[in-house]
Parts: structure tokens; sequence; C-alpha cells
């Protein structure tokens, strides 16, 4: 198949039923994991940047010779790098300081200049220094792409993840499940479902402490909570632990053959423990990334 730009291949990823973890489930429920890793710059991140930068150049909001900026735990930074090196753009991100080599040299490789926020305030100190950046900015020079608060990065989950599941699933989901960062995934994904079908069952997923090991997540209680985030079009909210999402990315690698990040480790492992409720139905989660963006060096 060929394709005119790089953003076409964005979305479009494979469903994929998993069965070795799910072996002692009844035969009437399944669980099955989108691989998000398969888009172009490798993460389901792909989906809300192209948005959001198609929307800020539709609007005028962005234009040539104009700078993307915005604050990221490293999966949507490659994406705004990747594609602004498709389309001629320039990115600048805020990213903790702490964040793994391969983010880092991936998108320093697409032409990005990063900013080091402090590393132990996580995501949330990286919010704080690109506010402060463009609030004192007097040049007009950045479009503030701002994916917490973005409309357009829910957006990207309505109008493309979840018709993909609808089709994949030949209309049989029955939940869906994922993890909050941003919030888009979980967002987006489960206003799109619910316009089809508003039976099906939309479930957040959170760590269960504020100081826990998952790059990128969120605990709502004690983080600054994106405005794009509504808990109450949420059927429940689970919360996971930083053990079980690490102990399940090693096991979908060594059971299942998926070599999925953390945050993967904790979408999957909360989609297992729904389903073990259930006595029949079908049960869909993400898979954000894939394990070589967590090495360090």
């Amino acid at each position: 198949m060929v394709h005119e730009s790089l953003l076409d291949l964005v979305g479009h990823t494979p469903l994929v039923r998993l069965n070795e973890i799910t072996a002692h489930l009844p035969d009437s429920v399944d669980v099955w994991v989108k691989l998000e890793f398969m888009n172009p710059g490798g993460s389901v991140k792909d989906r809300p940047a192209r948005q959001i930068i198609l929307d800020a150049l539709e609007s005028g909001e962005l234009t040539e010779g104009g700078t993307l900026i915005d604050s990221t735990s490293g999966n949507t930074g490659v994406a705004y790098s990747m594609l602004g090196a498709a389309l001629g753009i320039d990115v600048e991100l805020v990213m903790p300081e702490n964040v793994s080599q391969s983010r880092k040299h991936i998108v320093r490789t697409y032409g990005a200049e990063i900013i080091f926020s402090d590393p132990m305030e996580g995501s949330d100190g990286a919010i704080r220094k690109v506010e402060e950046i463009v609030e004192n900015d007097d040049s007009d020079e950045y479009f503030f792409a701002d994916q917490y608060n973005n409309p357009s990065n829910p957006r990207a989950h309505e109008a493309t993840t979840a018709p993909e599941i609808w089709r994949q699933t030949d209309e049989a989901v029955t939940h869906f499940v994922a993890a909050t960062g941003t919030s888009g995934t979980i967002m987006g994904t489960g206003r799109g479902l619910k316009q089809r079908d508003p039976g099906i069952s939309v479930i957040g997923v959170q760590p269960d402490d504020a100081f826990h090991g998952l790059e990128g997540l969120k605990h709502m209680p004690t983080a600054i909570v994106p405005g794009i985030y509504d808990e109450s079009a949420l059927d429940d909210v689970r919360r996971v632990s930083t053990e079980e999402s690490w102990e399940m990315a090693q096991r979908l690698a060594a059971e299942e053959g998926i070599a999925a990040g953390y945050s993967a480790g904790a979408n999957v492992a909360e989609a297992v423990s729904v389903a073990e409720e259930l006595d029949e139905g079908v049960v869909v989660t993400v898979i954000c990334d894939h394990a070589d963006r967590y090495f360090h060096d």
C-alpha cells in the first residue's frame, strides 16, 4: 500500500486477543489489546499529536515560521517531533530531565529542542515550566499545543480509536479500559464508543499512590488535573499499583510476545481484573507504546 504522507499512517492499528494471560477466564470473556506502538511514531500519542497539529494549522494558530511548544513525558514529544519534521514545523519540548535516554535521543534525531524540567516534579513540573515559558514570551513565536487541555486530544480518539475498536470487535465491545495521563485516550475513545452503544462501560485507571513509578500517568487526587478530564463521564475508576503494572508488562512480553511499556502493563492488569468479574463480555484496552521507550543507560 502506498501513502501520500506520513500522516496517513497514524491510526488503523491492529487489535490482538490475549490468550495466555487470560487462559483462566471463561470462553465467553475476551480481552483484546490495541497495538498502538505500531503507529509510525511508536505510540498512541501519534493520534492526538496529529490532530492537534492539523487543527492548529487549519485555524491559523500554527503558521509557517512558528514553533510548537508543549510539555511531555516523552511519547507526545516523539510524535510532535516526527510530525514536525514531516511538515517543516519547529518543535520545542519541556520534559522532566529523568525521562529515558531513548526518548531524548529520538526527539533530538527529529530535530526538536529539549528544555528540561525538575526530574523530581514529574509531568506536573514540566507543565508548570512550559506555562511559564509561554507566559513570559513576547514574540508570539510559540503555538502552545497544551495537550492536557486541548480538545483536539480527545477528539483524535473519538474520531479514530473508537470507530476502529467498534469495527474490529464487530460491534461486540462491552468494556473499554485505559489509564489516565493527559486522559485523552479514555475521554475521547469512551465518548466515541458510547455514541455507538451507551451500554459500553468506560473504565479509567490511575496509579494507586501519588509517588508511583508509572511514567506519564497521573494520580488525579494529587496531580494537576487536565482540563479535558471529566471523571463524571466514566463508569468506574480503578487504582493500580506500580508493582502490578510492571509485573504485567513483563508477563505480556514473556507470555504473549508483546513487549509493552509500563502504562500498558497498568491497562492490561486492570482490563484482566475487569474481565475476571464478568460472565461474558469483550474487554478492550490499549498497548500505549513499546518497552524500548523505557530502556535507560
